[in-house]
């Protein structure tokens, strides 16, 4: 049969890799893939010990179970371990072993009862607070109440005082002093407890206290109450009176002596879905970055390269029409790279341009009428924002063969700032931005752009403020409803690119170039509900937060 020619196969193979099995006895043969493991060295003691407690139940302690159910319909755990003499919970463990291969069946019991606490077993020996209170001040016939922890104690005076006044067994005189106000009092709650001390287990006939007692014996935690958990054990439909083991796996010494022939293998269910195989995971801001692009490619924008993180000063700030005085250039704001310090190269003829719009004006603008220096120009930099990827795309666009023609671009990409760090800021972040260079767009064609990107990611209520930003004109500031906050929040900035900026670059007059950004880490923070920035960026964000966190979809 073609099973018999398979097994006979891999049996001759296995046979084959025996010696090198035994001359690596403790590595897998690179043949057959069938470990063979030389036998570990006896554990000491204590790990013995440990291993007995956790080891699977003896076939002796099986045989026993299912001779006892050869002469009774059925039984209960754990009166069948008292009559065997043996631990509970190995008995159990036998009978879910049983139970596991059909040989016995085992529905869960449960039992319960009082059993007297710590301080319940003390006051039945020694007596009750209140029952000591009362007998001090009975002894004395008048005592006062600074000196009742002398004569009974701090602990049994603070209890004991409150709960012999409630029973009305003292009263109090003038002068503060107590004295006996009820005779022939008896320790009722000491008699109480007394039938409940030591019941570690199930009492056949359990003591009975009246309701209200019970409730006050437990409030005062002088009681306990105990839960065993027990099986009833009946017949399965495989039950016999010797168990034969089912294999598991399929082993060497199997293949080697043929008795996989004759064995009896546990079921498999092949429907069953794998174990999950983990592997990494998407952090929330790629996921909204994602959803961004998708975004933005359907409105018809191209992306920029923006792998240059360090940047120069020149396309950082001075392409964009930034004085050179400006304090957003400082060491405060700006991170500046000590090696190399400065950039290499620029295009000359574009430079020059740059600068005598800086010192003297043009395109009907008077210019800053402040020096320019070179070596401020040539800083390198961490790049503050994206835009100075949109100036270097801006000059190509203007300088491509064939001349200038409408585009439309946007980038997401990191950016850094040298600011302080607290929930709603980090030194570098990510920024979203986008740009459109066409003839003749004005203030109108800038909102509808950006209504319909904002509309894309479930904000349809805008309004815009007039601003100031050192390279457009206009500018405005974006706001959105937040309707988890009930309030307009800022989402953005925008405006029109200076013709300050965009001449020196070489484009028709008559070319505008409106733009728009916005963090990134902001939206994603109202998608997600994080409340601190840090929570989702940084070396204090939880990486279970990042594997849990749901994929990205604005309506």
């Amino acid at each position: 049969a073609p099973g018999e020619l398979f097994w006979s196969a891999i049996t001759a193979r296995t046979a084959a890799c025996t010696p090198r099995l035994q001359q690596y006895s403790t590595h897998r043969c690179v043949s057959c893939r069938y470990p063979k493991f030389e036998p570990s060295p006896r554990p000491a003691a204590g790990v013995q010990a440990v291993a007995a407690s956790m080891a699977p139940a003896t076939p002796d302690l099986e045989a026993q179970v299912l001779a006892a159910l050869q002469s009774t319909p059925k039984f209960d755990t754990y009166a069948q371990a008292k009559a065997l003499n043996v631990d509970h919970q190995a008995l159990v463990g036998a009978v879910k072993s049983l139970w596991a291969d059909g040989y016995v069946t085992m529905d869960q019991k449960s039992c319960s009862w009082l059993n007297a606490t710590k301080e319940g077993c003390d006051i039945s020996k020694n007596g009750s607070p209140e029952y000591k209170v009362y007998a001090a001040v009975s002894a004395a016939g008048s005592l006062p109440v600074a000196d009742l922890e002398k004569s009974v104690g701090k602990a049994s005076a603070k209890v004991g005082l409150g709960a012999a006044m409630r029973e009305k067994w003292l009263k109090k005189g003038g002068d503060g002093s107590l004295s006996v106000a009820k005779e022939g009092v008896a320790d009722a709650t000491r008699k109480m407890l007394e039938p409940f001390v030591g019941l570690s287990e199930p009492p056949a006939t359990p003591p009975v206290l009246q309701a209200n007692d019970e409730k006050q014996l437990l409030r005062r935690k002088l009681l306990k109450k105990e839960t065993l958990k027990q099986f009833e054990v009946a017949k399965g439909a495989n039950y016999s009176l010797e168990r034969k083991r089912k294999q598991g796996d399929l082993s060497v010494d199997m293949l080697r002596d043929g008795s996989w022939k004759t064995a009896d293998f546990k079921a498999y269910n092949y429907n069953a879905v794998g174990a999950p195989v983990g592997g990494g995971y998407f952090q929330p801001l790629l996921k909204v970055r994602a959803e961004f692009r998708k975004i933005l490619m359907g409105m018809g924008f191209e992306e920029m390269p923006t792998s240059k993180w360090v940047e120069s000063s020149f396309w950082n700030f001075d392409a964009l029409f930034q004085p050179q005085s400006h304090p957003a250039r400082d060491a405060h704001d700006t991170f500046f790279v000590k090696e190399p310090a400065s950039t290499l190269k620029w295009p000359a003829d574009y430079y020059e341009r740059v600068k005598n719009m800086h010192v003297s004006g043009g395109s009907g603008s008077i210019g800053h009428r402040c020096p320019f220096d070179e070596g401020e120009a040539r800083k390198q930099i961490l790049r503050t924002h994206t835009t100075a990827v949109s100036a270097r795309m801006l000059y190509q666009l203007a300088n491509r063969e064939g001349g200038f023609r409408p585009a439309k671009y946007f980038s997401i990409d990191r950016v850094f700032r040298n600011e302080t760090m607290d929930s709603t800021h980090l030194c570098e972040f990510h920024q979203v931005e986008g740009l459109v260079a066409d003839y003749d767009l004005n203030l109108g064609n800038l909102k509808c752009i950006i209504r319909t990107f904002f509309a894309e990611i479930g904000i349809t209520q805008l309004r815009f403020k007039p601003a100031f930003n050192p390279y457009t004109e206009p500018s405005m500031e974006v706001f959105g409803y937040h309707p988890d906050l009930k309030k307009w929040t800022e989402i953005g900035n925008s405006g029109i690119f200076r013709p300050e900026m965009l001449a020196p670059m070489g484009l028709p007059p008559n070319v505008r170039v409106i733009a728009w950004g916005l963090s990134l880490e902001r939206p994603t923070m109202i998608k997600y509900r994080i409340d601190n920035i840090r929570d989702l960026f940084g070396h204090k964000a939880e990486l279970a937060k990042t594997e849990a966190a749901p994929i990205c979809v604005f309506p």
